[in-house]
């Protein structure tokens, strides 16, 4: 059985960084707080990339930017989806339309 997910505040994650940086552990840190030890982890190294001392991975920024690029792409695709079927049904539109004679 899985636990719930959890949503931890950012000054909550900023205070077990600040604790594993003064030496605590995360082991004891997540039993105390009730939380698990691998986000404790997870966090410290995030911080870390966003401090420049790690570059394995996205910053929080990138990742926020990441987040919004492809937001902008799923919506673009929407909306070229609606172009291209109005398109296409203004097409099958102006072929039944038959033309004007020229009345001469």
């Amino acid at each position: 059985m899985s636990k719930a997910l959890r949503f931890y505040t950012p000054e909550f994650r900023q205070q077990m960084v600040e604790l594993v940086r003064s030496g605590g552990k995360p082991p004891a840190l997540a039993r105390e707080f009730g939380c698990s030890t691998s986000a404790i982890r997870n966090w410290v190294k995030q911080a870390e990339r966003d401090g420049g001392q790690r570059s394995d991975g996205l910053t929080t920024a990138e990742r926020e930017e990441m987040r919004q690029l492809r937001r902008d792409n799923r919506r673009l695709r929407e909306e070229r989806e609606i172009l291209a079927k109005a398109a296409a049904w203004f097409a099958r539109e102006t072929d039944a339309v038959p033309p004007k004679s020229s009345g001469s």
